[in-house]
Parts: C-alpha cells; sequence; structure tokens
C-alpha cells in the first residue's frame, strides 16, 4: 500500500463525516466535561489519602 492511496482513502473517510460533525445528540459536553472533571479530582483526592508520608 502506497502513501498516495493511503492518503486517498483517509480523505475520503474524514469525507464521508462532514454533514453531522460526530456529535451524537444524546452527549452533552457539559454533563461529559463535568463527569470527567469529578472523576479526576475524586483520584486525585484518593491519592493524596495514600501519600500521607510526604
Amino acid at each position: 500500500m502506497s502513501f498516495h492511496s493511503t492518503a486517498a482513502q483517509l480523505v475520503t473517510l474524514a469525507s464521508e463525516g462532514e454533514g453531522n460533525g460526530g456529535n451524537h445528540e444524546s452527549l452533552n459536553p457539559y454533563l461529559t466535561g463535568g463527569g470527567a472533571l469529578f472523576v479526576l479530582l475524586l483520584l486525585l483526592w484518593i491519592t493524596t489519602r495514600f501519600n500521607r508520608d510526604r
């Protein structure tokens, strides 16, 4: 497989998803980001509880 044919396939694949933008209607970006922030803060809190010797 040559570089040119690989690039052509990737361009075709990328152009197929132009219409919808890649976002699903049921995904709320604020809820997803807030959930990720909560999980990361929870992991930070757990890490600091186990690392009291410093």
